[in-house]
């Protein structure tokens, strides 16, 4: 697992949106591996919305396999609603048919998500267990680098604008643990052009690129190892 290296780096983003060509850009320059996570019953819908005077649009439906290529998809919801406001037949169709149709279209297994608004309980849980997804992601920091056994209520490191982001990475790169550490960045790519955010990132990917003591994987390869 992670080719013999104890320190691995994984990012994970959300939604699909326009913002996520630039990151992907970024992204393949310096060697990062991300999870995107989608909404099947959203992408190439003509509707947007504004984040911070940003207005954010969702990327169509074509080309996208060569868009994503080199990274991985994961589920977000169908049409990104609340699971824990969802009843169960819901939930199922919720969970279950973006992952039907993510499969569909990429043409690959989905083997894990991140929960819309962070929002989940233990029927969402349940529910993720029935579908076949191993793996999801939560919004909740920890700031270590530690394993964690419950994989589906994983909680990454931070998000790319947390203000200790750059305390973290260099206590990251310095570290020579005995076992297993995973620095997991999150967050939305339209959240770096509303906030003129760009060179933040750079800077973090600058940072963190090029190393032997490190892996670079998406989230399915640095949780499951695959």
């Amino acid at each position: 697992m992670w080719n013999n290296c104890k320190k691995a780096v994984t990012f994970s983003y959300d939604d699909g949106v326009e913002s996520d060509k630039k990151l992907l850009e970024i992204f393949n320059r310096y060697g990062m591996k991300a999870t995107f996570n989608l909404n099947s019953g959203l992408l190439g819908l003509p509707d947007a919305w504004e984040y911070k005077g940003f207005r954010v649009a969702r990327l169509p439906l074509d080309n996208l396999r060569e868009l994503y290529r080199g990274h991985e998809i994961a589920v977000h919801g169908e049409k990104h609603l609340n699971p824990t406001e969802l009843n169960a037949q819901e939930l199922s169709r919720e969970m279950g048919e973006d992952k039907r149709r993510l499969e569909e279209l990429f043409g690959t297994p989905m083997h894990g998500m991140a929960y819309a608004f962070g929002a989940y309980d233990a029927r969402t849980i349940e529910t993720l267990r029935q579908c076949g997804l191993r793996y999801a992601r939560t919004v909740k920091a920890t700031h270590s680098f530690d394993p964690q056994e419950n994989l589906l209520e994983f909680n990454p490191t931070c998000h790319h604008n947390d203000p200790q982001i750059f305390e973290l990475i260099d206590r990251f790169l310095a570290s020579e643990p005995d076992r297993p550490q995973l620095l997991y960045i999150w967050g939305h790519t339209y959240e770096l052009d509303a906030e003129n955010d760009w060179d933040r990132m750079e800077r973090i990917c600058e940072k963190l690129a090029g190393r032997d003591d490190v892996f670079y994987g998406t989230n399915c390869e640095v949780l499951l190892g695959e």
